[in-house]
């Protein structure tokens, strides 16, 4: 998953930056009712909300999109069947009804689920949302000419595996039966708890089959929620959306609505994004960034302005930075070697070079330190703040290098803060001390994403992050860690090329479970378990400042997203 804006995951992470982590007890924003100038801080509806963003909402179309709860812009126009509850902190990790009337029914194994829609439901046009259009909405998202959505789908519908969409099968996928106007039903290849996380993802979305006009509907897609798209220029770099008169608040408890017009702007650079937030003037007085956080230099002026400080949201949202070993190169082989390196690390220079602990928190586990992703705490290689040097020779020793070893560390040249130069010197610094020589390799950020995530190409010791396509163990631990789930001729998730029978079976049995409460504590125990291999490095998971203009009220920031929704805020 992306960092945050939300936008998408698989490329691995890169720069929608989309999204977040969390500490043991994750928070909400510093101050979630943000004061107007004018005193009055009670939100009311009317005026206009500015989004000043640095990635354009590109591909605005639902099959094309890929999000996390439905996504911060793109949930504003695209409804589904159910999408993440609107709250601050732990209390907005939960999935909730959006399109249909609860989060769905499922079957004795949890291998069909049925939904009901709400009565009422309206386009902008003010025809009927349908079952159909549900169904026609996701099998439109199979289309070669449409990819670019989350990949679950393929894998969890019957006979879906092979299906090219109805523009070249006009049969429709079967397993997705719509019995009558209100009812929908899935028929998945295998048991899935998770599935109403699933159907927050835009893929969900009703289209309505006579509208579809194919690759230009993402210049005009026909709105189920409370705002419509009036302005598309340059493929999502400057979009304006107003009320969508159809949509009706009585049927959607979690979107307020409270602007006229939302004027999304794009394609600017993050330091004049935060220049005009913290100037705060004529429009930019009711802006804010989907997409933009606060590097440690701004946030350090921030800090020391108490108007300034007073108008920064704080994040959290699933999460992690980590070093990844290919255990098929070698002195990665030996897991020895790899529980050196995890005894070397010194986490607080990590945490420095990520920007400070204002924007870092240090991580021992692969899952982020939030309940919903079932966290348990452990620490299996106890390096301590600054790396345990002792231990780390100790067992280099064993591994049969008592003096030492050369390695290569492979990252991006990326100034992200997370897989970039200043992450992998303080690496190489802190295993100097534990006599491990690190030679860095640095590639530009394409070059970087193709060599990590290519089988053949691989290297034995580089710098990873993941996030979370839902707040779940699940998305977080399976793509790593489930050896079913290795690409040899593609873009490939799991670092470690890990495929232990016992990891597949507990993942296929968690995700029977239908109580995410009970699958939750088993993606902990889960997560320990594999931990024990020291196939990663866990560092840090990122804490995520963003600032907003004075005008700016209603601020909500929640565990899902870890940034400030969009669907909440009013301006006047």
């Amino acid at each position: 998953m992306r960092p945050p804006s939300l936008t998408t995951r698989r490329v691995a992470a890169v720069s929608v930056s989309l999204v977040l982590a969390a500490g043991a007890a994750a928070c909400g924003p510093e101050d979630n009712d943000a004061k107007s100038s004018g005193g009055d801080s009670t939100p009311h509806k009317g005026g206009t909300l500015t989004v000043l963003n640095s990635n354009p909402q590109q591909d605005f179309d639902p099959a094309r999109l890929y999000t996390s709860g439905g996504g911060n812009v793109p949930s504003l126009v695209f409804r589904t069947l159910t999408t993440r509850n609107r709250e601050n902190g732990a209390a907005g990790a939960e999935v909730v009804p959006d399109l249909a009337t609860d989060t769905g029914r499922p079957n004795k194994d949890a291998t069909v689920w049925t939904y009901t829609l709400k009565a009422g439901l309206k386009y902008e046009d003010g025809t009927a949302i349908t079952s159909a259009d549900i169904k026609y909405g996701i099998e439109r998202s199979f289309a070669p000419e449409l990819s670019g959505g989350a990949p679950y789908l393929r894998d969890w519908l019957v006979g879906a595996a092979d299906y090219q969409g109805p523009y070249k099968d006009k049969k429709g996928l079967a397993a997705i039966g719509t019995p009558d106007a209100r009812t929908i039903v899935f028929h998945l290849n295998k048991p899935e708890g998770e599935f109403p996380f699933l159907a927050t993802q835009t893929q969900f979305t009703p289209v309505p089959k006579a509208k579809d006009t194919g690759t230009k509907y993402e210049e005009h897609p026909v709105s189920s929620g409370p705002y419509k798209v009036v302005t598309n220029e340059n493929d999502g770099e400057h979009l304006v959306l107003e009320r969508n008169t159809y949509w009706s608040a009585s049927t959607d408890a979690e979107r307020k609505a409270y602007p006229d017009r939302i004027d999304v702007k794009s394609g600017l650079d993050s330091s004049v994004i935060n220049q005009r937030l913290s100037a705060s003037q004529g429009a930019d007085t009711a802006a804010v960034t989907t997409d933009t956080n606060l590097g440690p230099a701004e946030l350090a002026k921030v800090t020391g302005d108490k108007e300034l400080a007073s108008r920064v949201g704080t994040g959290h949202f699933g999460y992690t930075n980590y070093i990844a070993f290919n255990p098929t190169v070698k002195p990665f082989d030996n897991v020895k070697v790899r529980q050196a390196i995890s005894y070397a690390i010194d986490r607080s220079s990590v945490v420095n070079a990520a920007g400070g602990s204002a924007l870092a928190e240090s991580a021992t586990t692969f899952l982020p330190n939030q309940k919903s992703f079932g966290y348990e705490p452990y620490d299996l290689f106890p390096a301590g703040a600054t790396g345990n040097a002792a231990k780390a020779k100790e067992l280099l020793k064993q591994a049969g290098y008592p003096n030492g070893l050369t390695v290569t560390l492979t990252h991006s040249n990326a100034k992200d803060f997370e897989t970039s130069p200043e992450i992998a010197t303080a690496i190489q610094d802190a295993l100097k001390k534990a006599g491990i020589t690190v030679k860095l390799q640095g590639l530009e950020d394409n070059d970087y994403s193709d060599t990590i995530h290519s089988v053949k190409t691989e290297p034995g010791f580089f710098l990873a992050h993941w996030g979370a396509d839902w707040p779940s163990g699940g998305p977080f631990l399976a793509p790593i860690f489930d050896g079913r789930q290795i690409v040899k001729d593609g873009a490939n998730f799991n670092t470690g090329l890990l495929n232990d029978k016992s990891v597949n079976d507990e993942i296929d049995a968690i995700n029977k479970l239908t109580d995410l409460d009970a699958a939750a504590k088993r993606w902990g125990a889960l997560d320990k378990k594999i931990g024990e291999q020291a196939l990663t490095v866990p560092l840090f998971h990122p804490v995520y400042k963003r600032l907003y203009g004075k005008d700016i009220k209603n601020v909500v920031i929640s565990d899902w997203t870890g940034v400030l929704d969009i669907s909440q805020v009013a301006v006047k």
